[in-house]
């Protein structure tokens, strides 16, 4: 599936996050939402994200938006990777990468000579469930400061 675009509602799903808790689209109404899709739990770019929005939680939240970081990795691996760096937002589990397609950024990826299917590193500022903004091939240095400034 192609990327989704900025104007575009976000699809419907249902996920289970990291404490267990069921997460769907409805929860994103009449909210502002980070929604970041990382590779891989627990990998030096994927862990440098997550701290970031981590150490800039208070930051977003003082703007109204909730942070939320999702990739094709298991609940359990989610929560290992939240205690080890103590994240503080949700992680939301999609091993059969269903949102991951939905949203576009599931597919063939180069990576050190290699290529395999997983997520595309991109981030999506949604308003009220519509996509404000799109943040494709994210460089994770800066990345979340560049987006406090978009809010």
């Amino acid at each position: 599936m192609a990327l989704l675009t900025e104007g575009t509602r976000i699809p419907a799903f249902t996920l289970t996050d990291d404490r267990g808790r069921t997460v769907t689209e409805a929860d994103f109404a009449g909210r502002t939402v980070v929604l970041y899709f990382y590779p891989k739990d627990d990998t030096p770019g994927c862990t440098r994200e997550a701290c970031a929005f981590r150490d800039g939680l208070e930051a977003f939240e003082e703007r109204g938006a909730t942070v939320i970081g999702i990739s094709a990795d298991d609940v359990d691996s989610h929560v290992r990777f939240r205690d080890k760096y103590e994240l503080n937002h949700p992680l939301l589990a999609d091993p059969a990468h269903a949102v991951c397609d939905a949203f576009g950024v599931w597919g063939e990826q180069t990576w050190r000579g290699q290529t395999f299917l997983g997520i595309a590193r991109t981030t999506f500022l949604i308003r009220d469930g519509v996509i404000a903004k799109v943040y494709p091939d994210v460089d994770v240095t800066g990345h979340a400061e560049r987006i406090l400034a978009d809010l």
